[in-house]
């Protein structure tokens, strides 16, 4: 019996992960990235959770995502309380996890047509 729907269509999937690096693709990234079923966006600026800022996220908004998903490296950390409420602000839901838990999520939603955004802290 089929439980899940294996078609993705063209979206943009992690096909692996390890310690400082996440591969899209045929591509290796090594630094903080948000992905969308349509969008890769590298380089993204924070690379620690502490680094991240309300001004980082308006990357995350303008991919119009129904739900983020926050990596936080090789361990679960949270942001302050302010930066998830301007996610809560926006209607947008937020899980945070560490790295390895956060792509196998993003990838989970993905093939359930929901508009997730993952988005990446690799320290």
């Amino acid at each position: 019996m089929r439980l899940t729907d294996d078609r993705t269509g063209a979206a943009l999937l992690v096909r692996s992960y390890g310690p400082g690096e996440v591969r899209v693709g045929d591509q290796v990234l090594r630094r903080s990235f948000l992905i969308s079923a349509e969008r890769l966006i590298e380089d993204w600026r924070p690379q620690t959770v502490d680094e991240l800022t309300e001004a980082d996220l308006e990357a995350v908004f303008a991919l119009q995502p129904e739900i983020v998903v926050l990596g936080t490296g090789e361990r679960q950390r949270f942001p302050e309380p302010r930066l998830l409420a301007a996610l809560l602000a926006r209607g947008i839901g937020c899980e945070v996890m560490d790295t390895g838990a956060a792509c196998r999520t993003y990838n989970v939603l993905v093939s359930e047509a929901r508009r997730a955004v993952a988005a990446l802290l690799l320290k």
